[in-house]
């Protein structure tokens, strides 16, 4: 979400198939990059480009609108659309172990949108934290009563782009002097 004309407006990337979910008096609740969450009501609305603007209740200036700049907007859990056999809600996944070949990676603490195709889950391991397509080809089941999705992940994934550990860290500026 950005700031987006003077009078409070805020531009949003919509990702969202349910027709009219987003209309005068719906209520939304604004997630904050530090998990602060913030109670919203629209008031107005209209398409720009590929986003939509919306202009909150009570968000009357750009200085108002700035603290909701990267916020992601959430319908409430009861107010979900019924999703189809195999669909997930992204948000549903933080928090679940997943498994691939049946040993244990690590837990969900955030998923990345827009890296590519699939979204990104970002699991905290005990030693490293990795960064794992949710994509349908390495997905092997999802199972959000157990908080578990088990993988097929190709071999080596694991390795690829996940931070440093601190002794990696070490090596390297060892290494550089």
């Amino acid at each position: 979400m950005r700031t987006q004309g003077r009078r409070g407006e805020v531009a949003v990337e919509p990702h969202s198939n349910v027709p009219d979910r987003f209309k005068a008096g719906v209520k939304l609740s604004a997630l904050g990059t530090d998990s602060s969450r913030r109670e919203l009501e629209i008031e107005d609305l209209w398409p720009h480009k590929a986003n939509l603007v919306l202009k909150f209740a009570g968000i009357d200036s750009i200085s108002d609108a700035e603290p909701l700049v990267g916020c992601e907007l959430q319908v409430g859990r009861e107010e979900r659309a019924q999703l189809e056999p195999g669909w997930t809600y992204i948000h549903d996944l933080i928090g679940c172990t997943v498994f691939n070949r049946g040993s244990e990676i690590g837990r969900i603490t955030d998923v990345r949108l827009g890296a590519g195709e699939a979204p990104s889950l970002l699991v905290k391991g005990a030693k490293k934290e990795h960064e794992i397509p949710f994509a349908e080809a390495y997905l092997q089941s999802v199972d959000l009563g157990q908080r578990q999705i088990k993988m097929l992940l190709p071999d080596g994934m694991l390795d690829l782009d996940a931070p440093l550990t601190m002794e990696e860290k070490e090596q390297q500026r060892k290494g550089g002097q």
